[in-house]
């Protein structure tokens, strides 16, 4: 998913960093407040950017020559919102081109743009719709981390698509093409992402209640047979 350093257009890189930045200047006035008026909640917004971090982190090669890795933001979307998110996932983002060569400079406001932005929302707004109509709660999240990496892919495919039009069928043969390569591999990243990301929910749910409950994911008062809060709230 990460494009590579220099690999856009400068107009194409330009764009999308201007296009990303109100998203995370938003963000960054987010994550402030949240932090300001909830220090407790350091911790766990913590863990959602390593989550973020060590997933995409992962460089899987693709059986069709490329490479894929999860993105690991569905997590932080579902747990702080898709704004803190996009703070999260940039600064994911700038540290993976600094120390991993994973993407680049040039090119971390398109890959923020897919995998901070439009992923988080993507996810976020797949797993309230599920709430919404009372999937239950560890449904919603695989639904919601699944779609959050899958819709990553999607619009990396139209960026370089809208770069890279093919000489004959213009912009939507290449973006079958770029969506061709990527889906293979990604699809099965997404579903496996969406498993370990209902895991890792699960163990929150034992562990960091209270938390939980205070951001909306748990509503306080409503337990399973194994006395267990497990229910979600309409945020």
């Amino acid at each position: 998913m990460h494009i590579a350093e220099g690999f856009l257009p400068p107009a194409h890189a330009v764009a999308w960093g201007v296009a990303s930045a109100p998203f995370v200047v938003h963000g960054v006035r987010r994550l402030n407040r949240e932090v300001r008026e909830h220090p407790e909640s350091t911790l766990l917004l913590g863990a959602s950017g390593a989550f973020t971090f060590v997933l995409s982190a992962l460089k899987l090669p693709s059986v069709t020559g490329s490479c894929s890795h999860p993105t690991g933001t569905g997590l932080g979307a579902i747990l702080f919102r898709p704004p803190i998110m996009a703070v999260l996932g940039t600064i994911t983002l700038l540290f993976q081109a600094l120390l991993l060569a994973h993407g680049g400079l040039t090119t971390l406001g398109a890959n923020v743009f897919s995998m901070a932005i439009v992923g988080p929302w993507a996810g976020y707004g797949t797993y309230r719709l599920l709430r919404r109509y009372s999937v239950p709660l560890m449904v919603a999240v695989f639904f919601g981390a699944f779609v959050a990496d899958l819709s990553t892919y999607c619009v990396t495919s139209v960026q370089l698509a809208l770069a890279f039009p093919d000489p004959g069928s213009g912009f939507l043969g290449a973006l079958g093409k770029f969506g061709s390569i990527f889906a293979v591999t990604q699809i099965p990243l997404a579903v496996s992402e969406g498993l370990l990301t209902v895991l890792v929910m699960r163990l929150l749910v034992q562990s960091s209640k209270g938390e939980l409950t205070r951001l909306g994911v748990l509503l306080a008062g409503r337990k399973t047979e194994a006395g267990v809060d497990t229910e979600a709230v309409a945020r």
